[in-house]
């Protein structure tokens, strides 16, 4: 006697599960990935300045594949390493996070916070996670040795971008940059730093960690030309051909990883201008320790070479 159909395809369907679920907590999350984009953004006759972009590390003691891939990031010969925050998910977690960027160090770099370095991740149900409450960062966490992880970047030469400016000068030309800390936890302060983009500058660079309209407006308003946060983990957990699910902030799905276009109004539906900047979201390299998983939305670095374009900034 053959088996029910609907037997049949109650076994099919736990056989696909048990294997999506497998993929997306032993396969994906280690299945680093290295993305490339070249962005027409210097004046004209410059010469391409490549930026390396790290985020959402999460990083876990004892997550050796992950520090190893990082570190192998310095072969990459970066001109300027950008971190977009979100560096621990455990109390003891920095020295780890420090020893996975130690050759990136060696480098010029900047960086700005997220909320998960200041505050330890939490449990929470996942059928929250196809809300917005999910977003939503829980009162009452525990606090991270923030200082230390501060510390053991700025020591080594890399800049605070927390509500802050600075200036790096490479052979491309002067780079101005201006970063907020975290947006997603309230902690930005864009209007304590605003100053519109100096024309004597080859480009100026936005860095945030979760990309919030309110700040991507904010600094394209003064003239940034491009734009990098993380925050979104890409989706993290994504429909083929559909993509991500939710960004947990309130950028649109569209724009939940890689490269766009952002303007002032951009969210709101205004028309695309000329000179609109380019925005580079990173799905980054983690995720909560108490949410491992990934799928169809790979773990992430990012190689932006930025290159001469027709109409200098």
């Amino acid at each position: 006697m053959s088996t029910p159909l609907p037997v049949r395809l109650a076994a099919y369907g736990a056989t696909t599960g048990a294997a999506a679920l497998a993929w997306a907590t032993l396969v994906e999350p280690r299945a680093f990935a290295l993305r490339r984009y070249a962005l027409p953004l210097l004046p004209r006759g410059s010469r391409p300045l490549r930026v390396l972009q790290i985020s959402d590390i999460h990083m876990v003691p004892g997550q050796r594949a992950k520090q190893q891939w990082i570190r192998s990031l310095t072969a990459l010969e970066p001109d300027l390493v950008v971190n977009t925050g979100d560096n621990l998910s455990h109390m003891d977690a920095v020295p780890a996070a420090l020893e996975a960027m130690a050759p990136l160090l060696e480098r010029p770099g900047v960086f700005v916070l997220g909320s998960n370095d200041y505050y330890a991740p939490t449990l929470k149900n996942p059928a929250r996670y196809l809300t917005r409450d999910y977003a939503a960062a829980p009162l009452g966490r525990t606090t991270l040795p923030t200082g230390e992880l501060r510390a053991g970047m700025t020591d080594r030469g890399w800049v605070d971008l927390d509500n802050a400016r600075t200036t790096v000068a490479m052979e491309a030309g002067r780079i101005d940059l201006v970063g907020v800390d975290d947006p997603h936890i309230a902690r930005d302060d864009y209007a304590s730093v605003s100053a519109p983009a100096d024309p004597d500058a080859a480009l100026t660079i936005g860095v945030l960690h979760a990309p919030y309209q309110r700040v991507l407006d904010a600094m394209t308003a003064d003239g940034a030309g491009l734009l990098l946060a993380g925050h979104t983990h890409g989706g993290q957990l994504c429909v083929p051909g559909f993509g991500a699910i939710v960004t947990n902030c309130d950028l649109d799905r569209g724009r939940a990883k890689g490269v766009s276009r952002w303007w002032p109004g951009a969210g709101s539906g205004q028309q695309q201008p000329s000179d609109a900047a380019w925005l580079h979201v990173s799905a980054g390299l983690g995720a909560s320790r108490f949410a491992p998983v990934r799928f169809a939305c790979r773990p992430e670095a990012t190689l932006m070479t930025l290159t001469a374009s027709g109409d200098p900034r």
